[in-house]
Formats: C-alpha cells, structure tokens, sequence
C-alpha cells in the first residue's frame, strides 16, 4: 500500500474537517463582513433561500478584502441578478434526469455511469448545473444505493464508476468505505472516479483516514478536483493535492469558464501553472451549463476560443485543458477545438 502524508495545515491545526464544514459561512451579511464590505456595495439576491449560501471559511480567507469583484467572492455570493429569467437557462440543462437509470445512478455515456452518493457539498458554486436538482425525489438514501449497485453489477459494459453528488467526500469516511466494499464484488469494474471540491474549498478533509481508504482500493483511482482559479490554491490545497497523488490516485481539475472569475488567458494561464505545481494536470475546462440563475456567468463560445488559442501559445500542451460543453442526450461531451487564428 502506497502511504501518504496527510498534509500540514495552516489554518487550524486543532480542527477536524466536520467541524470546518460545520463551522461553515451561511449568510451573506457575515461573509461581506468579514470581508470588510458593506451589503450596498454588491446586489444581493434576496430570494436564495432555495440554493443557500454556503462556503467554508478557510476559502473566505482566500478572497480579497475590501474587493466586491474578487472571483472567489464572485463564485459564492447569490446575486440579485440570479433572479432575472433568461431564455434557454432551466432548471436540468445537461439531462440529468433523462439519464437515470436507477434511484441515485445516471448513465449518459457508454461504459460508465454516475452514482451521485449525497446532496451535501462544503460549498454552494452559483453556477452549479445541479443547483435545482430533485435530490429527494431521485435519491432514496434508506435504499443504501442497492438498486443502483445491483443495476451496475448486471450491467458488464460499465467499467468505470463515477462517485459523484452532491459531493461525495461530504460522506464519512466509514461510509465511503461501506459503499467501496460493496463495490468490489462487481467484477467488471476497473476504475472509480471521484468528483470533488473538496480538497479545494476543505483541504481538511484530506486526512490520514480518507488517504488510507484511497490507497487500498482495488482500482485505478482517478480524483477529479475542481478549481476555476489559481487563488483557490493556497499552500493548504497545494498539500492536499499532492497527498492525494502521493497515495496512488490520478489527479486532475476541472473547472467551468466563469465571466469575472476566469475570463482571461492570463486567470487562466495562471490557474494551469498553480495546479502543475501542486502535481495536478488540467482535464477539462467547460462551457458553462445554461442552469436558470447563472446566466450572468456565462461566456460566449466565440470568446472562449480564443481564451484557449491564446493560454494554447503561452503553455505546453499538456497544459491546456480541453474545452466542452455538455449537452442533454449527446453521446459525449463536446468538444470545442481552438482556431488558428481564434474566430
């Protein structure tokens, strides 16, 4: 077994990560607070109740005090302008519920299938594709996942199994590896992808238990991170991300292009270079998903290939992610070639 160092933390040593993500930021008046802004200097959404405010404070202390437009604060902060309707922007943009198969598991691309584990993030991203997604009505939590592991077992052309929510590192590690264990008597399976923000917004979470766990699954182990900027990864992060592929996992990040977050070649020439550092390779970058409350994020397709002709010239290649979008019953992702020259 591969072993690990869990990394050093410089924020608060004594804590846990349950209580990090208990002790997380949930109104909007405290985060503009502790910030140092004041409620009339952005517009705030006064109807989020339905998608919360949530955001753990050791990525609070990564914004910019006194900056209204600072991308980190830009991600979390519901805005008034996430109650304007737009035209195309719905409730499920990328088909989620036409995939399902069975309680809890999607199928949209052949050879692998989704178990979304839990509803429960650390944070709350305002563009998040599954910000109204009916988590009650498709999830049965007292089922333990039985109908969706008895539907991947009978199914041999699922070779890889993507653990996903939600967020499923929101689970305990004893519950991960209830669900692991279980999984191992599906013979065909290969691979086990992990979807999470986890180690960048709770770089916590990543102990010696979850590393422990990680490096004795029987699988290639491929951990997908999503980050949308260099800022989000301090030392902290940094730590957590190398710990991850020090235990044997494949790391990677996605991150979705954001307008006043990532719109830029140097946001995200910048963004590239930070994840090499931390021994994390760059997998996707994505259009946004035209979810109803995040059109003030999007960023048209024209100008995001020239983001990507540009960051194409500045970096090598393994260095450019690839640039997607994701649409409701197609066979694949999408994706968007760079011109030369950008058009």
């Amino acid at each position: 077994m591969i072993t690990a160092t869990p990394p050093t933390r410089h924020h608060s040593p004594a804590h846990t990560w349950q209580q990090d993500l208990a002790d997380a930021v949930t109104s909007a008046d405290e985060l503009l607070a502790l910030l140092g802004l004041q409620p009339t200097d952005v517009a705030l959404d006064p109807d989020a109740a339905g998608f919360p405010l949530r955001v753990p404070r050791g990525f609070v202390a990564r914004m910019r005090p006194g900056d209204p437009h600072d991308p980190l604060l830009r991600q979390v902060l519901p805005l008034a302008l996430e109650g304007r309707p737009v035209a195309g922007f719905i409730d499920d943009p990328v088909g989620d519920s036409a995939a399902r198969r069975a309680p809890g598991l999607l199928q949209k691309y052949h050879g692998r299938a989704l178990l979304i584990t839990t509803e429960a993030c650390a944070v709350h991203c305002r563009y998040c594709f599954r910000r109204a997604y009916p988590y009650a009505q498709q999830v049965d939590p007292v089922a333990r996942w039985d109908s969706a592991l008895a539907e991947v077992a009978a199914d041999p052309s699922i070779r890889e199994l993507i653990l996903s929510g939600g967020d499923p590192w929101s689970l305990s590690t004893g519950r991960l590896d209830a669900l692991t264990r279980r999984l191992r008597g599906i013979p065909h399976l290969a691979r086990l992808r992990i979807h999470t923000r986890q180690p960048i917004v709770l770089p916590s979470r990543v102990d010696r238990a979850l590393l422990d766990w990680l490096a004795g699954l029987p699988w290639q182990r491929i951990v997908v991170v999503h980050a949308n900027h260099a800022q989000e990864i301090d030392a902290d992060v940094a730590a957590a991300l190398t710990a991850l592929r020090d235990s044997g996992a494949t790391v990677l990040n996605q991150s979705v292009l954001l307008a006043g977050v990532n719109d830029s070649a140097d946001a995200l020439v910048a963004l590239s270079e930070r994840l090499l550092s931390a021994g994390t390779l760059p997998y996707y970058i994505h259009l946004l998903d035209r979810v109803r409350g995040a059109a003030h994020f999007e960023v048209d397709e024209a100008r995001a290939r020239q983001l990507l002709a540009e960051i194409a010239t500045r970096l090598p290649g393994y260095l450019v992610p690839k640039l997607v979008r994701e649409s409701a019953g197609e066979p694949a992702k999408r994706a968007i070639a760079a011109g030369w020259p950008a058009t």
